[in-house]
């Protein structure tokens, strides 16, 4: 779609050529939203293709993941035996409801920043407990995790004019079993509940990560593997039964249900 609002558009070799951050100013990334639907706010589109980040940098502390990295980048990446993790790029990046042009333009960064409940990559980077670094436009950046980085549906703790640089995943978590589970009410549907655990070799450090049945991403951490009941009494008291997200693809009491449901699924298999 073409945006007819828009007057210039920025290509910036380095973010010290913006000077301040002025209304009706957007980041473009891969743009796939952007150009989706009408933007009648945007008059300036700021490109960051033309900063030059790699897209992926991997080394013995992690992966960096910056904000400009495509889907299709990510799919292809192998990674050393040890990360054992890395399969469930694979398995998150292909639950996405996209076409082939999306999988080659969409990126990373731009799927966080939708901050939508049924975001994979927020599901995926949440589960490996990616740290986004932040840049604002006055001031020093500031890291938070993907966890917390997602307040709600559409909404997350950007200020105005802040940009996510990129998402560190801890070689830590990447060297960890990992088992996943999703499912959508009809086949190409949009996820109604995308449920992710991630544990040690030992059996230490169980985390279950819960996406897209919920408005944000929620984290149980059990130092063991839990039990059948323990695991479902945790979800229980954590998660009330209204605090699941309704909608079209699936009612709160559904989405209830298929979390706990898919959660045994994930333990039984890690265990």
């Amino acid at each position: 779609m073409n945006i007819s609002t828009v007057v210039e558009v920025k290509r910036p070799t380095s973010l010290n050529e913006l000077s301040g951050w002025q209304d009706g100013y957007s980041w473009l990334a891969g743009g796939t939203w952007l150009f989706a639907e009408p933007q009648t706010a945007v008059d300036t589109l700021i490109d960051l293709e033309s900063l030059g980040w790699a897209p992926l940098t991997a080394t013995e502390s992690g992966i960096e993941i910056a904000a400009t990295c495509r889907i299709v980048d990510l799919h292809g990446f192998e990674g050393p035996p040890a990360w054992r993790a890395v399969p469930l790029f694979r398995q998150c990046i292909d639950s996405f409801l996209m076409s082939f042009k999306i999988w080659n333009a969409a990126t990373i960064g731009g799927n966080v920043c939708m901050s939508l409940p049924a975001g994979a990559m927020i599901s995926l980077t949440a589960a490996l407990e990616g740290v986004c670094t932040l840049w604002p436009r006055d001031g020093a950046p500031r890291t938070v995790t993907v966890a917390e980085f997602v307040t709600g549906n559409h909404a997350n703790v950007l200020a105005k004019g802040e940009l996510l640089r990129s998402i560190h995943l801890p070689a830590a978590a990447l060297a960890k079993r990992t088992a996943m589970r999703q499912v959508s009410l009809t086949r190409y549907g949009r996820s109604a509940a995308l449920i992710i655990a991630t544990v040690g070799d030992d059996g230490a450090d169980f985390l279950l990560t819960i996406t897209a049945a919920t408005p944000r991403p929620v984290q149980l951490r059990f130092a063991t593997l839990p039990s059948a009941d323990d695991l479902r009494r945790a979800i229980d008291a954590r998660l009330a039964p209204d605090a699941y997200f309704p909608d079209v693809h699936g009612s709160a009491p559904y989405k209830r249900h298929v979390t706990q449901y898919l959660a045994e699924q994930i333990r039984t298999e890690l265990a």
